[in-house]
């Protein structure tokens, strides 16, 4: 009865061992392995770069964030064509004596896609989105960086992947 005891320990503990050993999945293999796929994330094919701009203490000025979005993905427009898709939306909180008091976000494309019953507005490649922030009149004169959020969902032409949202730092001098 031992033998039998022993080869049942035997083979649970190599079956435990056998479901120990991970093969690597999509997020652990090598980016350049033939066959390996990446994970597609909407904060992923989008690429967001805020330009540099200077202010006068009490004035207002453009400042402007360009929008690069991997061939082959677009994200939906602002407004969005529909209420249960995301729309692409800029935020700014005021801080640091800086406010914002309009974002303008670009003309959208419309196009035609698989997965929806009409036509979606949407961005894709290279496009900014520009917003008016005005400078308090008692705003201390230098640089600095203003912190803001982008929201993105970004699709291909047969699904949209989850919502995400990327940091950034607009760099602001107050003249």
């Amino acid at each position: 009865m031992r033998s039998v005891e022993t080869l049942l320990l035997l083979s649970v503990l190599c079956l435990l061992g056998a479901c120990a050993r991970q093969t690597p999945g999509p997020e652990t293999q090598s980016a350049a392995s033939p066959g390996s796929e990446k994970r597609v994330t909407s904060v992923g094919v989008v690429n967001a770069t805020p330009q540099p701009a200077e202010v006068n203490a009490g004035g207002m000025t453009e400042v402007k964030v360009k929008l690069k979005i991997q061939t082959g993905y677009h994200v939906n427009a602002n407004p969005p064509t529909f209420p249960y898709l995301k729309a692409t939306e800029l935020d700014l909180p005021a801080g640091d004596g800086i406010s914002t008091a309009f974002v303008y976000y670009p003309t959208p494309v419309t196009k035609k896609f698989a997965f929806a019953d009409k036509p979606l507005a949407v961005y894709e490649g290279e496009t900014e989105i520009k917003a008016t922030i005005k400078a308090d009149k008692a705003a201390s004169k230098g640089e600095r960086s203003i912190a803001a959020q982008l929201r993105v969902q970004a699709c291909d032409d047969q699904v949209c992947y989850p919502p995400g949202q990327i940091e950034l730092r607009i760099p602001v001098t107050v003249k």
